[in-house]
């Protein structure tokens, strides 16, 4: 192996591989630097591995009520056991993916954990690797803060509740965001009784307050105990359950319980304080290319800060890459084009400012809401609770932003990404053919809802 490089990526995360992908397309040689799985988190322990399990809840959900549909069918229970198994293959399927794609474009796997000694060195067991440019993309892990840490026994993080030996009977899940509310949603439809406790003053604190006042509702409806505007104060795990006490002295007892209070940036021990870089508040401080301020040496992805998505990552890498390269008519990642999606019963799903956020930026408003009742493709799947929200300036027509709630919407929200990303109006999209019929025809309803052209309300 050599130890010299045009790229090298700390990281085979999402970001990582993706840049390291990118580069050797450009004809650069690169390598991954990787202590553990690539696919980082995300393929690993996040986004794929939760997926998988929430496919099986939402399959158990349908089977209890496969009467609405006019079927028979009984919920003889499930094999614990083989739904993690399920999950752990899925995942590994996609890592094994990552090793091949990094074999088909010659990018080199060094395994181990690497450290910058000199802007364009990197140590890993004890061996030097040197490259023109250096991208870090270390990503991040589950936060703790004062006496709210995991034990894995009986206090979880991510990690620990994707491979469980069993379903708790009673589980609290501290904070309601994207990991929250779909640990949440898996753990109620598998049977355990759940309870979300989150600080703010709303659930899926980053949506849109509509979309989170009806997400709260029909979790309840769903039979889960919601409260917002409640701090843990300790958290004392005993030999088979949790006694937890909330800031005004009240206590009450758990099986298990999921931190889920966010996430901070591996920023540690790879070396930063000895070449310069520039840290705030737990994430590396870049500009809108991911340059570090120390020359040949970049970031991307969870451990430059919010959002914290895959999605975003991937984008970062390539960006950098062909930055790198030296490429023409470069697009910086503009955050606000950025979808955002939660997977949980219902699915939520949202682009752009939300109508409070548009509000204080200063916009007059115009504002539209579709129902999915409304929408006959979701009558006929059984899927009748949601909405979509478009929020369009007056004065220009400009789409701000849009968000969703209810079956499916993460598959329906690249629409208004892409919309938002090309700097459509009202205009365009009212004049765009949705298919019929489908769910999308409820995001044409939703922009002339804003007119007050809704067809079918």
């Amino acid at each position: 192996m050599a130890n010299s490089f045009d790229l090298l990526v700390l990281g085979g995360g999402p970001g990582g591989y993706v840049a390291a992908i990118r580069a050797a397309q450009l004809g650069m040689s690169v390598a991954v630097v990787e202590r553990e799985h690539l696919g980082g988190i995300c393929l690993n322990w996040g986004c794929i591995p939760t997926k998988a399990l929430l496919r099986t809840s939402e399959v158990r959900h349908l089977i209890q009520n496969a009467a609405d549909f006019g079927l028979k069918a009984k919920d003889e229970g499930y094999d614990f056991k083989a739904v993690i198994k399920r999950s752990r293959a899925v995942a590994k399927q996609l890592t094994d993916g990552v090793s091949y794609l990094m074999k088909k474009n010659k990018v080199e796997v060094i395994e181990g954990e690497g450290k910058l000694v000199k802007p364009n060195t990197l140590e890993v067991a004890g061996k030097q690797y040197t490259a023109k440019n250096i991208i870090l993309a270390t990503g991040a892990r589950a936060r703790e803060i004062g006496d709210l840490k995991a034990d894995g026994k009986n206090i979880w993080t991510y990690k620990h509740a994707l491979v469980p030996t069993e379903v708790p009977e009673s589980l609290l899940v501290i904070g309601s965001g994207a990991i929250g509310m779909e640990f949440a949603s898996f753990y109620h439809d598998m049977g355990s009784k759940v309870h979300v406790v989150e600080v703010l003053d709303k659930i899926l604190p980053q949506e849109d307050h509509e979309v989170s006042t009806f997400a709260e509702r029909t979790f309840k409806k769903q039979g889960m105990t919601i409260e917002t505007g409640v701090m843990v104060e300790g958290l004392k795990s005993g030999a088979k359950n949790v006694t937890v006490t909330f800031k005004g002295g009240k206590t009450a007892t758990y099986d298990k319980v999921i931190l889920a209070i966010g996430i901070a940036g591996n920023v540690e021990n790879i070396g930063l304080e000895s070449v310069g870089v520039k840290v705030d508040k737990g994430h590396v401080v870049t500009d809108q290319w991911g340059a570090t301020g120390i020359p040949g040496l970049w970031a991307i992805g969870d451990m430059t800060g919010p959002p914290w998505l895959a999605h975003k990552a991937m984008h970062e890498g390539v960006i950098v890459v062909e930055k790198i390269a030296g490429g023409k008519n470069l697009h910086a990642l503009d955050k606000s084009n950025i979808p955002g999606c939660t997977y949980c019963r219902p699915q939520v799903a949202s682009v752009g400012l939300t109508e409070e956020g548009a509000k204080a930026a200063g916009h007059t408003l115009k504002i539209g809401k579709f129902p999915f009742i409304g929408n006959g493709k979701a009558i006929a799947l059984g899927e009748t609770e949601g909405f979509i929200k478009t929020i369009f300036d007056a004065k220009t027509g400009e789409l701000l932003g849009a968000h969703m709630i209810g079956a499916e919407v993460t598959e329906l929200i690249q629409g208004f990404a892409i919309a938002k990303t090309m700097e459509t109006t009202e205009a365009e999209l009212m004049a765009t053919v949705f298919p019929h019929p489908t769910l999308s025809e409820m995001m044409h309803e939703g922009v002339l809802a804003a007119y007050g052209r809704a067809l079918h309300i």
